[in-house]
This record gives structure tokens, C-alpha cells and sequence, in this order.
């Protein structure tokens, strides 16, 4: 009775554990990208697998649980090694510095303002305001 439990139960642990891998692989791309809820995903399917996994040492073969189980544990330390090394060497953004001729500015624009140049959170474009003083009617206008 054993040897005929033992040819059902294997080949469902090694199913499940093959299951167990991809997922694995998956929650590794998911941590990896920041994806938490494909990583959840992923995770919770890795799950089945691994209890299926387990089926495997009713036969005692334990060989298909331990690579399920190490398959999550590899997949979410690459993953987080992963993300960690993409997020610390992406390229941070070159500023562009705008020159603007001291002849072609005193005629344009007679006031400048640094107020966006001092902000951290302005964008490089608008690093320099040039504003100019606007004349209008001397009627007022009525309310």
C-alpha cells in the first residue's frame, strides 16, 4: 500500500514544487519592479505549490519541499537585491544651465526673479523667471 501511495504522492510533489519555482520567479520580478500586489500574487499561488510540495514526503522524499521552500527564499533575496541595485544606480537628472546675454536681457526683461532657482522641487527648466512689468489704461476698471 505504500509503494502505490508513494507512485501517487511524488509525482504530485514534484508538480507542485515545479509550481513553487515559477512563482518563485515571479515574486522575484514583482520585488524586483515594486509591484506589491503581483508579489502578494505570486506568493500566494508559491503557497499551493508548496503544500503541494509537501505531498511528496508522505513517500519520504523531502527534496521536492526543500526546493519549494528555498526557491521563495532565493526569488525574494535576488528580487530585493535587484530593486535595491536599480534604484541606487539609476540616472539621476543633469541640470541645464541657461545663459542669457546681458545685452538681450536689460531689453526684455528688466526684472528677474530667483525664487523657482532656490525652490529643491523646481524643475530644471524653470530655474530662472524672467518677469516684466506690464502697462495698462489709467481708466479704472469697474467692479
Amino acid at each position: 500500500m505504500t509503494n502505490t501511495l508513494a507512485m501517487f504522492f511524488v509525482p504530485i510533489g514534484m508538480a507542485g514544487a515545479a509550481l513553487a519555482i515559477a512563482c518563485a520567479l515571479v515574486a522575484a520580478f514583482a520585488v524586483a519592479r515594486g509591484a506589491a500586489g503581483l508579489a502578494g500574487g505570486a506568493i500566494g499561488v508559491w503557497i499551493v505549490g508548496a503544500l503541494l510540495s509537501l505531498a511528496a514526503s508522505f513517500a519520504t522524499e523531502w527534496m521536492p519541499l526543500l526546493v519549494a521552500l528555498s526557491a521563495l527564499a532565493a526569488g525574494l533575496a535576488l528580487g530585493g537585491v535587484i530593486r535595491m541595485l536599480v534604484l541606487t544606480t539609476r540616472a539621476k537628472p543633469v541640470t541645464a544651465q541657461v545663459k542669457v546675454s546681458s545685452q538681450n536681457a536689460s531689453a526684455a526683461t528688466p526684472h528677474v526673479s530667483q525664487t523657482a532657482a532656490s525652490s529643491p522641487a523646481a524643475p530644471a527648466s524653470s530655474a530662472r523667471t524672467h518677469t516684466s512689468s506690464v502697462k495698462t489704461s489709467s481708466t479704472p476698471v469697474a467692479a
